[in-house]
């Protein structure tokens, strides 16, 4: 699975991704394309390369970051003309500018980062010797032109066709001749280097994306999470960066949350607007931003590598499938339920199944949905409103609402009911207080008619 295969996922990556600020459009799509990481030993080393641009920025200067940041900036998608070199084709000249920019730019970085003490933190083939072919005369511009010091012929012609205007014609195709061999003798030169080219291109998109995820660490208070090998994942702090962005900008703050889940069902209940789907959201944020590399939105993290990440989250009608909300998140489950039948490693976080449905059937879906995906080989953190019984799973509550606040913290209960905190939430909301009213008095009535039938 590709990082553009997820980035649409509704736990909020597109606004992780929109808010790197990358330099490069090259570097954007060579993220856009790589892929999920799924051993531990892949994604130590992506965090350890991401800790020394992370250690740079923090011990360099401003303008010696903004000077990295600035050549970075010039980084292009050459792969058509690197392709062409590969297969021996003749480049033209703008193609042999973008070579020669490339080798320019890969050398310039090379040198920079170098004086920094960090050589061969991302590899950087050196290409000194394209530079010297498209360079003869040393000027060390990331320009190109057939220079006259390529062909001593093809300088007596431009002379020639300086002195003799009137022979223009001739000379210019005898001229052109003469550049299109030139051109041709290029290409055989910079074909053995086609690689390192490629090599040098790739790695300039990784210095440019690691650099603006240490930047994005710096700047949202991201951390280096550990890698989990009980199979525990461990979160203190947690937070929802675009969550918590929305609600600066309407002077509020972001409560963090402290959560850990293993390979026992977690089952997370409250009543609505309670928070539980931000947490799910943001505890699957987490898993996709650990191994696709990025800072984690926590204080601290341990995180355990999965296979695979389900997120189903409710509501979710299939248009172009002809699915009601209630039809494409059953469908979503089902493929949650025969992925763990299979030998992977896997975490599945449901929000509010069969929430559409009416509460009897919807909380015996719940129930029964515990009980199939209890003992698999998998983590699952599922919520719910529904009042069940847990069985095996291990549940926590949103602490609820206190002393006309919500505290959104979690706390572990011994069973799965719901508080029933709707009409206070509703009245703190500033809702018709009529409505509320006669809300209360059905639910008391309510209430007696349920003791008097128990009586």
């Amino acid at each position: 699975m590709q990082l553009k295969n997820v980035i649409e996922s509704p736990c909020g990556l597109r606004f992780m991704l929109d808010e790197l600020e990358l330099q490069s459009g090259f570097a954007r799509r060579w993220l856009l394309d790589s892929p999920m990481m799924t051993s531990d030993g892949e994604i130590a080393a992506s965090y350890a390369v991401l800790h020394r641009f992370a250690d740079f920025i923090d011990r360099v200067d401003n303008i010696h970051i903004n000077t990295l940041s600035n050549k970075l900036c010039g980084l292009k998608d050459i792969r058509t003309t690197i392709k062409n070199l590969k297969h021996s084709s003749v480049l033209d000249d703008i193609e042999l500018f973008e070579v020669k920019h490339l080798a320019i730019l890969a050398t310039d970085v090379k040198k920079l980062l170098d004086q920094h003490q960090m050589d061969g933190v991302v590899e950087i083939p050196a290409l000194d010797e394209v530079i010297t072919i498209l360079d003869p005369d040393g000027m060390k511009i990331a320009t190109f032109y057939i220079y006259d010091s390529y062909c001593a012929q093809l300088k007596d012609l431009r002379s020639q066709m300086r002195q003799h205007p009137d022979q223009q014609d001739d000379l210019l195709l005898q001229a052109s001749e003469l550049e299109e061999g030139v051109r041709r003798d290029l290409s055989s030169q910079l074909a053995p280097f086609a690689t390192a080219i490629e090599q040098a291109q790739l790695a300039l998109a990784r210095i440019d994306v690691c650099m603006a995820k240490a930047m994005q660490m710096r700047r949202m208070g991201l951390t280096f999470p550990d890698i989990s090998t009980d199979g525990v994942s461990r979160y203190e702090a947690m937070f929802h960066p675009q969550v918590k962005a929305a609600l600066a900008t309407r002077g509020r703050a972001f409560q963090p949350v402290n959560i850990s889940y293993g390979m026992e069902p977690t089952l997370i209940t409250g009543a609505n607007m309670g928070g539980k789907t931000v947490v799910l959201k943001t505890l699957t944020l987490c898993q996709l931003l650990f191994q696709f590399g990025f800072g984690i939105p926590a204080a601290q993290a341990r995180i355990a590598v999965k296979d695979e990440i389900y997120f189903c989250i409710g509501d979710e009608q299939s248009v172009e499938k002809g699915l009601s909300s209630f039809a494409a998140e059953m469908k979503n489950i089902d493929a949650v339920i025969k992925a763990s039948r299979m030998n992977k490693k896997l975490l599945a976080l449901i929000d509010e199944p069969a929430r559409t449905t009416n509460p009897t059937e919807g909380a015996a879906l719940v129930s029964a949905l515990l009980d199939v995906l209890a003992g698999k080989d998998m983590s699952l953190v599922m919520t719910t409103h529904y009042d069940i019984e847990p069985g095996n799973a291990r549940c926590l509550r949103v602490k609820g609402f206190e002393n006309g606040t919500m505290d959104y913290q979690l706390v572990e209960v011994q069973d799965g009911e719901v508080p029933h905190e709707a009409l206070n939430i509703a009245q703190s909301l500033g809702i018709d207080s009529e409505w509320i009213t006669l809300a209360r008095k059905r639910l008391d009535v309510t209430a007696a008619s349920t003791v008097d039938y128990k009586h």
